[in-house]
């Protein structure tokens, strides 16, 4: 009687060692990169952005001349407004 069943672990071992990847160097190809058309719309509009100066001078000269000639109005209702648009009352704390 036999007890040991060394065929059946080399009948194992031998599927193992015939079922192993080998190498194919063929297949490996090189690296890509695919932006989105919304990615280059975003990046578009980031370089347009810095274009723009953050100051803008001919309102600021505008506004300049008119508080030293005295004929610089400011509407109190225009100025709440803002104001309220700024706020979110409805926004949960």
């Amino acid at each position: 009687m036999k007890i040991n069943k060394t065929d059946k672990v080399l009948q194992i071992y031998n599927d193992m060692r015939s079922n192993k990847i080998k190498p194919n160097r063929n297949t490996f190809g090189k690296d890509e990169l695919e932006v989105s058309e919304k990615a280059k719309d975003y990046q578009f509009a980031i370089n347009k952005l810095k274009e723009v100066p953050d100051i803008r001078k001919d309102k600021v000269e505008k506004i300049k001349r008119e508080i030293a000639s005295g004929s610089y109005n400011v509407e109190g209702e225009k100025i709440a407004e803002k104001i309220y648009e700024g706020t979110n009352f409805d926004k949960k704390i």
